[in-house]
């Protein structure tokens, strides 16, 4: 019985001492351009996120070359445009991972072959995803306020069509530390952003700047120090063609004595959480 008692409490202690460790080690964030972000987690999970890299015009040339990224543990994206999509599909074959990307997208992915069914599975707002248990990162999708039409060039016509690519969105990462990011995917202003900030509590938040298809500095600064009130803001979505203008400096001087930390890197450039 001592012993049994024994083995139990040795375990308990390796156990404890695992999720400590766990607690000490930060979140590293890859930006690649655009809404692109390869995400390890403090478990060592990698997930990548709107994956646009090999015809992104602000993709430094090394991360071009997909073998660069190292290992895949899943891929997010957030809607059907091209500048998102990019190259999750072929990230995905390449690694054997799902791409977890609004419902109506994943329909479309698979019925048209791009993706077999079990790479590309179906979410929809409000889904919450544990694809590593309880233990691991929390995934949960939101609302975004955005088109996500879905063009694609058939092989036999050579011609662009257009399918369903579902409702655009967003996605809350809670990780293993406890650290919540936020990647609000491209949108405008939207009144439950309020909501998302309140319930969620994201400590990170990765926010579209640039204008025209998405919120300009203004609104994202207006969103930032009224509605979501996090503690670090990393500007994306910018630069990347002639309609988005807005700029990280535009978007600091918005936010004005904001007590959110606004992180501009460039992209290649890392953080840590």
């Amino acid at each position: 019985m001592k012993r049994t008692i024994a083995i139990v409490a040795a375990l308990a202690a390796a156990l404890s001492a695992a999720a400590a460790a766990a607690q000490e080690k930060k979140a590293e964030l890859l930006w690649l351009g655009q809404a692109a972000f390869r995400l390890t987690t403090p478990g060592g999970k990698v997930i990548m996120i709107d994956p646009w890299l090999t015809t992104n015009p602000r993709t430094p040339e090394k991360w071009k070359n997909l073998d660069e990224l190292g290992k895949v543990d899943l891929i997010l994206v957030t809607h059907a445009h091209n500048d998102h999509l990019g190259n999750a599909p072929e990230l995905a074959k390449k690694h054997n991972v799902p791409v977890w990307s609004p419902a109506g997208l994943g329909s479309s992915l698979a019925t048209l072959g791009i993706l077999p069914a079990n790479l590309a599975p179906r979410i929809n707002k409000g889904g919450v995803l544990k694809p590593w248990g309880e233990a691991g990162p929390k995934i949960t999708a939101t609302q975004a306020e955005h088109s996500s039409e879905f063009v694609w060039k058939d092989p036999a016509t050579g011609k662009d069509a257009t399918f369903v690519g579902g409702a655009a969105m967003g996605y809350i990462i809670e990780l293993e530390n406890g650290l919540k990011i936020y990647h609000m995917g491209d949108t405008g202003l939207f009144g439950d952003m309020k909501f998302i900030g309140e319930y969620y509590r994201p400590d990170v938040v990765l926010i579209p700047i640039g204008g025209h298809y998405v919120m300009d500095p203004k609104d994202a600064a207006f969103a930032v120090n009224n509605w979501i009130k996090p503690k670090h803001a990393v500007p994306m979505h910018y630069g990347t063609n002639i309609f988005l203008k807005g700029t990280p400096e535009e978007f600091v001087k918005a936010l004005g004595d904001s007590p959110t930390r606004v992180h501009a890197i460039h992209p290649g450039d890392r953080l840590e959480f």
